[in-house]
């Protein structure tokens, strides 16, 4: 946390106190901006951050031109649960904010235009589909592993990137979310330490406060994840989990070295922990992309992989390849929770897969994010800006803000001209008042001209 942050929640936590305690009732109304800046010696920003926790978190609703008043819900404070949803809401706001597309201008979205990834190859599949494919839609539950054809598929996929694993240790999920949700669920308690990149992956981070799990950061540089910071944060805390992406990293763009591949390994089992990798790219980076899964050959590593970034986000497609007895365990809780995934929606992507423009497919889409990167590295150049890499796989680029600029006060000032920018602090574990802001960009959309105005009337350039 922020400094700001730190008081904004510490603030929040003395209402919430009055209000479980019943000393502020149903209907009041909490102090003004001024005035509750004042009685915290803290400045109006710092109180509308506090004020809007307590509103995502059901306790106060703001009255257009009359201030916030309280709901009159309160909460035990023992409610574990709860507290760990309100967190777990707090840091999934981006989310949201890009699943409702309220913004007309979308420079901080994860995901690539819809027109890169639906507008070719899988539009005309839906039409065949639409049309009547021949036996894809079977009437009947199946197994809760999934469809045995992609899962074949994938295993041959997998060969390809020398990850040798069997099509009955290949589970599906409804993307890579759900797939951290089954592992969360399935292996981890309230208190758990877990590690993960900082920065790294925010929607993780939200489903690892539900579960009650305590987050460690491990600092991630132009490699991969830190080998000490990691062995330093390992043992410290006794962890048994650690969650990082290798390839095209969610924010940063970096990608692992082999090297540090080894030395990651290496660490793992001096320590004995086991590692998720996530490899939501994996379609797009070359078969002999650093991998860790394909170092390990899935002893102490579990590999995700997803479609929603590469053939459409309403796809609900990934899958989960890990040794015989994680995969069986997943299964069962997979079964437990949602019975099974769509088995037409799976049958949709394993057709997509086996159809020869795939490949062509995907050349075209890498085609487009680097001439969208090389653009856009020479737009931020423009207004001053330097991307942590240049030379980055994936979407994303990381730019450090001048010394100064606050991520999160850029971010609500673009909101307000209904441009939507993801403050880098978000995908932060612990945060350093002391160390430069950033901004996750999607090299899609940073040339857009209401973009550049903005940055150039916001940050002097």
């Amino acid at each position: 946390m922020t400094g700001k942050d730190s008081k904004a929640e510490q603030i929040a936590a003395r209402i919430v106190l009055s209000i479980n305690e019943g000393v502020l009732q149903k209907g009041t109304r909490l102090r003004s901006l001024r005035a509750a800046a004042t009685a915290y010696n803290v400045s109006k920003n710092t109180v509308v951050e506090a004020y809007d926790r307590l509103v995502a978190r059901g306790y106060v609703e703001p009255r257009h031109g009359a201030g916030y008043y309280v709901t009159g819900i309160r909460r035990q404070p023992d409610d574990a649960v709860g507290v760990r949803q309100a967190e777990a809401v707090d840091i999934a706001t981006l989310l949201r904010e890009q699943l409702e597309h309220s913004f007309t201008t979308r420079l901080g979205e994860g995901r690539p235009p819809a027109e890169w990834v639906e507008g070719s190859v899988l539009k005309s599949h839906l039409r065949n589909i639409a049309s009547g494919h021949r036996g894809l839609f079977e009437h009947a539950y199946e197994s809760p592993i999934g469809y045995l054809p992609l899962r074949e598929t994938l295993s041959r996929t997998l060969e390809e990137r020398s990850i040798a694993v069997h099509p009955q240790n290949i589970l599906l999920t409804l993307g890579a979310n759900h797939a951290f949700d089954l592992i969360i669920r399935q292996y981890l308690r309230p208190g758990d330490a877990v590690l993960t990149d900082s920065p790294g992956y925010y929607p993780l981070f939200a489903k690892l406060k539900l579960a009650g799990a305590r987050l460690i950061g491990v600092r991630r540089d132009r490699s991969g994840p830190d080998p000490d910071d990691l062995a330093a944060k390992a043992q410290a805390s006794g962890a048994r989990f650690f969650f990082t992406q290798s390839l095209a990293h969610n924010p940063t763009g970096s990608s692992l070295t082999l090297g540090r591949a080894y030395d990651i390994l290496r660490i793992a089992d001096q320590l004995d922990f086991m590692i998720v990798e996530d490899d939501a790219f994996g379609d797009l980076m070359p078969a002999s992309a650093a991998r860790l899964a394909a170092l390990d050959q899935l002893r102490r590593v579990v590999y995700v992989g997803t479609f929603a970034k590469i053939l459409s986000a309403s796809l609900r497609v990934g899958y989960v390849a890990a040794s015989a007895d994680f995969i069986g365990n997943l299964v069962n809780m997979k079964m437990l929770t949602i019975v099974n995934s769509s088995g037409y929606v799976e049958r949709i992507v394993h057709t997509v897969l086996n159809d020869g423009h795939y490949r062509h497919h995907l050349k075209r889409l890498n085609g487009r994010i680097r001439d969208a990167q090389v653009s856009a590295i020479r737009s931020l150049r423009k207004l001053g800006l330097q991307p942590w890499i240049e030379e980055v796989d994936g979407y994303y680029l990381w730019v450090e803000l001048p010394e100064g600029i606050n991520d999160i006060e850029l971010t609500r000032r673009a909101a307000r001209e209904s441009i939507f920018l993801a403050p880098g602090s978000v995908f932060e574990i612990d945060n350093d008042p002391s160390k430069r802001s950033h901004l996750r960009l999607n090299v899609a959309y940073v040339d857009d001209a209401r973009c550049s105005e903005f940055f150039k009337r916001e940050l002097g350039g």
